[in-house]
């Protein structure tokens, strides 16, 4: 007996990103108590807020040039987008830049990456896209609010090496715990499993 194929109720569009979210589906039960959830956040978001209170750094000379270019860039002050922005239909695939994911109602910057097309960056497979899932997935267990959001600063070099430069100087100095980076720093709570 042969085997017939059943005919979609979606379209090809629509199927490429159901395929292209398969972390939405997944159900992950956290093992992170209420008390271990909110320590977490206060700790990260404590030498955050110290990030942000600290002054910049002055200019030695007039001539230098060795400043460092992440010092300018303020993630809470970029213009937010929802972490489905890969979604919605471009004309173009953006530009250089760099994002930032951040938790909106706690204060907390998660993730920072770079990318050469702004507007392609989370289409397909992405870790902070699980990682964003189980940290959602906890909140709600707990009963807590998240607000996810995304940012581009989309003056970043078009050069991968000058721009990744940046992207390095920034996961340090806010120590975003989503990047393995900074792992060491605050654990890996959300990871999950592939982490």
């Amino acid at each position: 007996m042969g085997t017939q194929k059943q005919a979609s109720l979606l379209s090809d569009e629509a199927q490429r990103a159901v395929s292209q979210s398969r972390f939405q589906n997944l159900t992950h039960q956290t093992d992170l108590g209420r008390r271990e959830l909110t320590d977490w956040k206060c700790k990260v978001a404590t030498f955050q807020s110290s990030v942000k209170m600290a002054p910049a750094m002055e200019q030695v000379s007039l001539f230098e040039t060795s400043l460092d270019p992440a010092e300018g860039i303020d993630p809470f002050e970029l213009p937010q987008q929802n972490t489905e922005f890969w979604r919605w239909q471009f004309s173009d695939v953006g530009v250089a830049a760099l994002y930032f994911v951040i938790d909106y109602k706690s204060d907390l910057l998660l993730y920072v990456g770079e990318t050469v097309k702004s507007n392609q960056r989370w289409k397909g497979e992405h870790d902070c896209k699980r990682y964003l899932m189980n940290y959602r997935q906890a909140h709600y267990h707990h009963g807590l609010d998240s607000q996810l959001g995304i940012a581009f600063w989309r003056h970043a070099p078009a050069e991968r090496r000058p721009r990744q430069k940046v992207e390095s100087s920034l996961i340090f100095k806010w120590r975003s715990p989503f990047n393995k980076e900074n792992w060491k720093f605050w654990g890996t709570p959300f990871i999950g499993e592939g982490g």
